[in-house]
């Protein structure tokens, strides 16, 4: 026999309302609650277990089980059945439970005799209270509109439980905490903690009328589309750049109908429209789980910031607003989408903690274009940071202090004020050249990715842009950039660099830069050494046809020079660089103006093409070496795994004799040869480039001043003389004695 669910889930709902508003305590409300479930879906037993400390999920209430086990029966988190529905936070629809291998016997609950179970997580936040199933003798599969009743009250039972009715409340604790991120935006604060989450309470759960409730919520939808397309309007984001670009694909997430679509099934399902907003955003927090895909994972934060802002639209409440910030505020939130910082008051905002976020989401691009510093992935920091607490916020290393105590407050006081002279010595040193005691001159650049950063090009004294990431501009948008669009953007590029080079990097996506438009790439299992950059460029040259036909479009009377990354073989720059002749001819063709000259190099992140340069060299203009990848692969380590990322050193014998060899053959065949990456922007890093021989190198914008201190007070020769005893060593590294020949020669390092 199964359940009669004629009038769906809404009978279930109102007998579930009736329940509640009676009299009795936490345990007697809790057995009713069984009892009424267990009756309404023709379930033989109905179990409510709820999450206690030590991720243990304790049985509360059961219908149908022996009484004895409530209170007794314990499960870990993964441990059985019930565990595994809280550890992956999804729904188990199981036909015969005993046979499956999580099956967990407990002897003391007699649920031996019972086959078919259906459990559901009990989600609040994202974060799992607790569990409700239920289970028949017989060997059936309960049907989708069962699970979803069961569902819909566990979202009713999260309100209950997060109420502190049935469980003791853990308090926070009020002392110092040290905690741990991943840098999404640069930059370091001292400020005053607001915690930014909107809280979704759902005061009344169970609609009386539903279609009232229908039109409430049509109207709050079509409110916040509203709200959005005023964003697009405003002055500073309708002149375009990135900011735009992430609000356009925040837009277009606005209008899924697809999300509509699950708002007001919801909605038909009983729930008022508040209550169905809730449930869509508990159901989008647990789907982030179980999510590898970044790009994806990223998109559905975007719609939890929606759920939020819907809620709040429906509510008529509002959240923190810039008179609510103090002037020194540090954000606390879970997640946050790139249209909430954009809310904020900028000059009261100093910096941003999220527990999850990564390098590659939208809030990410957009606080690197507006300069807020943004620490991603601090686990349990909405839990540990308590409103009005003093946080200390170092982007710069990744690492945030909660409560400080004084003297850690004083010694990173000390640290700011230090900072702040170093950038005002730096600041002098911006139109000093960068040359050498023994005058050797050493080109500085910057990497750049986003029109945002090319102020940095005057701040810094930069002598150009030395990796422009040209797939940012992509990466930020809901759809293939068009090529009238793209030439606007690179002009806009040029123009602002003026007369100092810009190097574009054609398309280096794929990997863990996955386009929203691109369909098909697939699941790697390596995906860094997968099909990314020239190999998706030469399998799909129609992308790399039209961005090299915008780039010659926006260089039209100027120099430019393009380069193409992860070229592993010459054949593979030789393709590239036909698709490239091509468009030169396709463009004279049709009378455009042509580029005043063209410069074509390549990137070397690929070991093998070091054995390839004599073939390969007669054949470029420049030559560019991507230390960040070409790391990873030179020591086959993923850089992104903590266990091995640090396991090796590129001040390593093996990696300076490398680059020293590449160095040596690029100046047989007279072509110009530079770094780019982290390597050089440290300047310990950035000292043995130069004495291997690198005159040109590329860096991020705020590691210029130290670098460029450096270089003025190196002598280059005695470097280059020392350098040569070095190489033939086989030292794990050479970082100590390098450390050693800067002190020895008042080098600053």
């Amino acid at each position: 026999m199964i359940a009669d669910l004629t009038s769906g889930p809404r009978v279930l709902l109102r007998r579930l309302r009736e329940v509640l508003a009676g009299s009795g305590g936490p345990q007697i409300l809790l057995d009713q609650v069984v009892g009424l479930i267990a009756n309404n879906m023709v379930a033989e037993v109905c179990s409510i277990y709820l999450m206690r400390e030590g991720a243990v999920l304790e049985l509360y209430a059961t219908e149908g089980l022996n009484s004895v086990a409530v209170h007794m029966t314990q499960l870990r988190v993964g441990e059985g059945l019930i565990g595994d529905i809280a550890a992956h936070a999804r729904p188990l629809n199981l036909k015969d439970a005993q046979t499956h291998p999580l099956f967990a016997y407990r002897p003391e609950t007699g649920e031996e005799a019972f086959h078919s179970l259906l459990g559901v997580p009990i989600l609040r936040g994202g974060r799992v209270l607790g569990v409700v199933a239920v289970q028949n003798r017989i060997l059936r599969e309960y049907t989708d509109e069962e699970v979803e009743a069961l569902q819909t009250v566990a979202m009713v039972l999260a309100e209950m439980v997060a109420s502190g009715q049935f469980k003791e409340t853990v308090v926070a604790t009020s002392l110092p905490q040290r905690i741990e991120g991943r840098i999404l935006a640069e930059g370091v604060a001292i400020g005053t903690a607001v915690l930014y989450e909107p809280r979704i309470e759902v005061v009344k759960a169970i609609a009386e009328d539903v279609a009232w409730e229908r039109r409430r919520m049509a109207a709050a939808v079509e409110e916040l589309q509203r709200s959005i397309d005023r964003m697009l309007s405003a002055p500073d984001v309708a002149v375009g750049g990135e900011p735009r670009d992430v609000l356009e694909v925040y837009k277009m997430l606005a209008y899924d109908r697809g999300w509509r679509d699950r708002l007001e099934a919801a909605v038909a399902s009983g729930l008022t429209a508040e209550a169905a907003v809730k449930r869509v955003h508990e159901e989008t927090r647990a789907r982030m789980h179980e999510i590898t895909d970044p790009y994806l994972r990223e998109r559905l934060a975007d719609l939890d910031d929606l759920a939020n802002r819907l809620y709040l639209h429906l509510t008529g409440k509002q959240r923190t607003g810039p008179e609510g910030l103090p002037r020194d505020a540090v954000v606390v939130a879970r997640n946050m989408g790139p249209a909430e910082l954009l809310d904020f008051d900028r000059e009261r905002l100093s910096a941003v903690l999220l527990e999850e976020g990564s390098a590659s989401s939208h809030v990410a691009i957009v606080a690197r274009a507006l300069e807020i510093p943004v620490l991603g992935g601090c686990a349990d920091v909405t839990d540990l940071a308590d409103p009005g607490d003093r946080i200390i916020v170092d982007g710069d290393h990744g690492q945030v202090f909660i409560r400080p105590r004084q003297d850690v407050v004083r010694a990173f006081t000390q640290n700011l004020a230090a900072r702040a002279q170093r950038q005002a010595k730096f600041a002098a040193l911006r139109d000093k050249p960068a040359v050498t005691k023994d005058g050797v001159g050493v080109s500085l650049n910057i990497n750049a990715g986003l029109l945002v950063d090319l102020h940095h090009l005057d701040d810094s004294g930069a002598d150009g842009i030395g990796l422009y990431r040209t797939e940012l501009h992509f990466m930020v948008r809901a759809s293939m950039p068009k090529v009238t669009e793209q030439t606007d953007y690179y002009r806009r590029i040029l123009d602002q660099a003026g007369e100092r080079p810009v190097v574009f990097r054609t398309l280096d996506i794929g990997g863990d830069k996955l386009l929203p438009y691109q369909a098909d790439h697939g699941n790697e299992e390596n995906p860094a050494m997968g099909w990314r950059a020239i190999r998706i460029a030469l399998d799909r040259p129609a992308l790399l046809k039209a961005q090299l036909r915008a780039l010659l479009r926006a260089a039209g009377g100027r120099q430019l020079h393009v380069m193409f990354p992860m070229v592993a073989e010459v054949a593979e720059f030789k393709a590239a660089r036909a698709i490239l002749d091509d468009e030169v001819a396709r463009a004279a063709r049709l009378g455009h103006e042509l580029p005043l000259a063209i410069k074509v190099g390549t990137m070397l992140e690929v070991p093998a093409l070091v054995w390839q340069l004599p073939a390969l060299l007669p054949e470029v203009d420049f030559l560019s070496v991507g230390s960040n990848d070409l790391m990873q692969f030179f020591f086959a380590v993923d850089r992104n795994s903590p266990r091995v990322a640090d396991r090796y050193d590129r001040l390593s014998p093996a990696v300076l004799s490398f680059l020293h060899s590449v160095v040596l053959q690029a100046d047989q065949f007279g072509v110009p040869v530079s770094l780019c990456g982290e390597m050089a922007g440290q300047p310990l890093e950035a000292m043995a480039l130069i004495g291997i021989g690198f005159r040109t190198i590329s860096m991020r914008p705020a590691a210029m001043g130290p670098v460029k201190e450096m270089v003025c007070s190196l002598d280059v020769a005695a470097l280059s003389a020392y350098m040569e005893s070095l190489y033939g060593r086989q030292d794990h590294t050479l970082r100590d004695r390098l450390n050693e020949f800067a002190q020895d020669h008042q080098i600053v390092i």
